[in-house]
């Protein structure tokens, strides 16, 4: 260094490469300066900023760690579903989510081979398989709203007539998405006395769903009828339905048509709690050993009267009509406002049932669709979307789905112009019984039209997926 340079100048000014050309490299690159030394730098020498090229990104990288919120994104979905299936929420839609478990098809804009079930799920397996052994009559409330068609679905085909404006409706739905109204007024189904109900000595079985909007304890309420209750003209026969002491009760006689010999057969059950919008299900049946017996909900029911409940005693056919919803006589006083649905009556060796079961929350006989789908309706979001997510919950109700081939998912933003195939991963089940899957951060076209598309393949009798549940996330 020269003694030209003012030590003024050194330290107001720099250092330059002439003023340190003899200090080795390493003098430079390695060591350090203490604090106190750099405490003493002037001030004006520490301003200004540093390009951004002097930075490199590692030397930024290397101090931040990494953050994926799909964890948390699913875990608040997966929270949605169970929120909404405990409480039985309708489809829903939040500002980055849409949640839906089913309670009604509401959130479908359509489907193909998999409609809405009301036991909350979607399937492309709309059957409880064929129909069961010996069905003489079976009649079912799945028809659209209003509806005043009634079809025998057994292989007698038999004609059915209503008598004043008997209809289907949606204010109540068991399995389909109606059911069959009576108003408690004279109103009823029928048909002229026929072989399907003559029971005689053998096994049968009487089955059906019920629902009381106003339940009246003090009345008697005909299910269903062949005679067999009313005037003394109207013995012959036998009559299904419950009685003014709110007993399940079946009566049966085995005499001709004008005359009375007493109840031949009279079964009625212990006094039972009924209550209003409930679905019960009600039915009576004799096994192969000639035992009958009431059950509801699948229960064998306690007896306070069982005249001639077992040694197979004929049950005369009678003479009157087949009746629905009142007797056969049609007294108004054994008519009550009610919902039926699947009502089914079997006859012959098989057909009859001992012990107790699990009811039918199915129709019988429905075609089963190999492969189907449904797609929802349009979830707006509230700004253009490029990725989608979704979390389902999903039940093997018969074999094993997999995921992806069986089950697959895809995702749109452009309102189904372009959909976007998912590869969803397994997560832990949701419930006994219920699995779920995921996919995250699926890149789909952008928009703001969002919609979900399910659809099956290999469905069959021995593998059935039902959709519990989809939470949307954008």
């Amino acid at each position: 260094m020269t003694k030209a340079r003012d030590l003024a100048n050194i330290i107001t000014g720099g250092f330059t490469a002439d003023d340190i050309p003899n200090i080795p490299a390493s003098k430079i690159t390695s060591g350090q300066f203490a604090d106190a030394r750099i405490a003493d730098l002037a001030a004006t020498k520490l301003t200004g900023s540093i390009a951004d090229a002097r930075i490199p990104a590692s030397a930024v990288s290397q101090h931040a760690s990494s953050f994926d919120d799909n964890k948390i994104v699913n875990d608040i979905s997966t929270l949605a579903l169970r929120q909404a299936s405990n409480e039985n929420k309708v489809v829903y839609n939040t500002n980055s989510m849409f949640v839906d478990v089913f309670q009604d098809a509401t959130g479908i804009a359509s489907n193909t081979n998999a409609p809405h079930n009301s036991s909350e799920y979607v399937s492309a397996v709309a059957s409880g398989g064929a129909l069961p052994t010996g069905t003489s009559f079976y009649l079912r409330g799945d028809q659209a709203n209003g509806s005043t068609s009634f079809t025998d679905l057994s292989t007698n085909s038999l004609s059915i007539s209503a008598n004043g404006s008997i209809a289907h409706s949606n204010n109540r739905g068991k399995i389909g998405s109606t059911s069959i109204y009576f108003d408690g007024s004279s109103k009823n189904l029928y048909r002229s006395n026929n072989s399907a109900f003559h029971f005689g000595t053998g096994e049968f079985k009487i089955d059906m769903w019920v629902n009381f909007p106003n339940f009246d304890g003090s009345i008697n309420k005909v299910l269903m009828s062949q005679g067999g209750w009313g005037t003394q003209t109207d013995y012959a026969g036998w009559t299904f339905y419950i009685n003014s002491g709110e007993r399940l009760k079946f009566l049966a006689s085995n005499a001709s048509t004008g005359t009375f010999d007493s109840w031949y057969a009279n079964l009625e059950s212990n006094t039972l709690t009924w209550s209003n919008n409930t679905w019960y299900h009600v039915s009576i049946a004799r096994n192969s050993n000639g035992e009958m017996k009431l059950f509801r909900d699948g229960q064998i029911l306690s007896l306070v009267t069982a005249t001639n409940a077992t040694g197979g005693i004929t049950i005369s056919p009678g003479s009157r009509n087949f009746r629905i919803g009142i007797a056969s006589d049609e007294t108004v006083a054994s008519a009550s406002e009610m919902y039926l649905d699947n009502i089914l009556v079997t006859k012959g060796s098989g057909s009859g049932r001992s012990g107790n079961f699990t009811p039918d929350t199915t129709h019988y006989g429905d075609a089963i669709s190999a492969t189907g789908n449904f797609i929802s309706n349009v979830i707006t979001a509230p700004s253009s979307t490029s990725k989608m997510g979704a979390i389902i919950t999903y039940q093997d109700q018969a074999g094993t789905n997999t995921l992806n081939t069986d089950i697959v998912l895809q995702l749109s933003a452009d309102n189904g112009s372009n959909f976007a195939t998912a590869t969803m991963t397994a997560l832990p089940d949701f419930a006994t019984g219920i699995k779920m899957a995921k996919v995250n951060d699926l890149s789909v076209t952008a928009g703001t039209q969002l919609k979900y598309k399910i659809s099956f393949a290999n469905q069959s009798g021995s593998k059935e997926a039902r959709i519990r549940g989809v939470s949307l996330q954008y």
